[in-house]
Formats: C-alpha cells, sequence, structure tokens
C-alpha cells in the first residue's frame, strides 16, 4: 500500500501498538515530500481523544481496519506536541525524528541524524520533491516554538446503582377500646294495692311457681378490610457537587546553557 488513496482509506481507523494494545483512532496520514511514500500519522490520544499524536509508520502493518505500529502506546502518548496542519516543515520534522531516534528502524535513524524531508498530508496539495534541510543550520528560523499540555476535562454519565421499589407484608398488634353493655337481675317488690290486687288474687292462694329471665350481654365483634392508604413511586433527581481532578501535564522550558552567566538574559514579550 504505496498510494495515498489506498492510505487515505485508513483514516479513522484503530491504530493498536506492537503489543496489540488500542491507541486510538487515525487522524492523518502524511507522504514524504522526496518519495510520495506515507512517512507519518496521526493518532487521536489523550483524555476523550482530544489530541493528536504524532507516530511513524515505519515497521506499520494496515489491515482488517487496524494499524499497527512499530511503536508502543506509551511512546504515541508521550510524543512531543506538534499542530496536525497540511503540510510538516522541518522543525516539526526534526522534532518527530530526535523523540523517536531508536524507534525508527536504521532508516529512520539515518534521516534523523542527517536530513529531515518535509512531509504532506494525504489529500492536500503540497510541494512534492521539494528539498528540506536541518533545523540547526542557518537558514532555519532562529526562534523556538515552547509547547506545553492543556488539560481538558468532561464528564461522561454512567451507571452508579439501582433502587427496587418492593412491597412485603409486616403484622402488628392494634388495641382499641370499645364499650359493651350487658343485663343483671334486680328485684324489685311492690306492696298490694287497689290497683294489683286483682292481680295478685288472680292465682291459688298458695301454690309453688317459678319464673325464669333470660340475661343478654354485648361482645366485641372484630372485623377487617383492606383499604389503600397511599402511592409510593420512585423518581430520580439531579444533584449537582464539585469533584476534584488532578491530573499531570507536562510543558517545555527554555533555557540558554552557552550564554555567558556575567551577562544577564531578560525576557521581554515581541
Amino acid at each position: 500500500m504505496t498510494s495515498p488513496q489506498q492510505w487515505d482509506s485508513l483514516i479513522g481507523a484503530t491504530a493498536v501498538d506492537a503489543d496489540g494494545s488500542k491507541i486510538g483512532k487515525v487522524g492523518q496520514i502524511y507522504l514524504n515530500d522526496a518519495t510520495s511514500e506515507p512517512e507519518w500519522v496521526t493518532v487521536h490520544t489523550g483524555l476523550f481523544g482530544t489530541r493528536e499524536s504524532f507516530a511513524p509508520l515505519y515497521g506499520a502493518q494496515p489491515g482488517d481496519g487496524e494499524l499497527r505500529l512499530a511503536v508502543s502506546k506509551q511512546q504515541v502518548s508521550d510524543a512531543p506536541s506538534i499542530d496536525a496542519d497540511d503540510h510538516l516543515g522541518d522543525v516539526a520534522l526534526g522534532t518527530l525524528y530526535e523523540y523517536y531516534t531508536g524507534y525508527l528502524g536504521p532508516a529512520g535513524a539515518g534521516q534523523a541524524g542527517q536530513q529531515a524531508d518535509t512531509a504532506d498530508m494525504v489529500g492536500t496539495e503540497g510541494p512534492v520533491g521539494t528539498e528540506g534541510h536541518d533545523a540547526s543550520r542557518s537558514t532555519a528560523d532562529d526562534a523556538m516554538t515552547r509547547s506545553e499540555e492543556r488539560l481538558h476535562v468532561g464528564t461522561e454519565s454512567v451507571a452508579a446503582g439501582r433502587v427496587r421499589l418492593r412491597k412485603y407484608v409486616v403484622t402488628e398488634n392494634v388495641t382499641t377500646t370499645v364499650p359493651v353493655s350487658h343485663e343483671e337481675v334486680r328485684v324489685e317488690r311492690e306492696p298490694i294495692t287497689d290497683t294489683n290486687r286483682d292481680a295478685a288474687l288472680s292465682g291459688p292462694a298458695i301454690s309453688e311457681e317459678e319464673h325464669e329471665v333470660t340475661l343478654r350481654a354485648e361482645r366485641p365483634v372484630v372485623e377487617k378490610e383492606a383499604v389503600p392508604v397511599e402511592r409510593v413511586r420512585l423518581a430520580t433527581e439531579t444533584v449537582t457537587e464539585q469533584q476534584e481532578v488532578s491530573e499531570q501535564v507536562r510543558k517545555e522550558q527554555i533555557d540558554t546553557p552557552e550564554v555567558d552567566s556575567d551577562r544577564p538574559v531578560q525576557d521581554r514579550d515581541i
């Protein structure tokens, strides 16, 4: 696979390292200006894939929707931060060759020690065949780019737990007081008068008699009925809290070890 169209089909594929560990999605592929061969690739790394890291295509094996790189996942993640423009200049290529020296094989090591060819992104127009030059020569830019990592923090929704609504039956004792009544026997005596004399003399003068009285009493009667008392449902509400996130970020520092210590260097904005 040497044509730009063939390599362009890998954009969006999954990049893995030599051990098969997933690195990220392929972003852009860059061709060497002199040979038109694929030389560099960007891979989306970092938190949520927001960073594009450069990796060499030396020894890479594309196929089955994957791009297996010859370098490790950690090496790609720690690669220098370089803007993924349409074209890689001398300074950017020099930085990449210097970082990946020892991982590019004999061909890459030779280019790192001698000359870094510029590279164009696949699918873009560029000065193919333009001769590059060493970033340390006098024709190179006399400024140095200082980069640093920025922390991008986001949120994602994950399942934190499950709550189930379950109904079960419990038994408890209920005590209450209810009034009850009953009948009792009371002996009433009344003297013989003109009013009741006829009733008193209606029977034999002397006889034996027996009268029976039925006594009645109330007793408690318990009945139970099931009645609805309330409805219960589960509802959710969103509670926002502040959570501290800690992560290490790298930044470059620039010093001038060759400057005479007796001559102080003053920083000033341009």
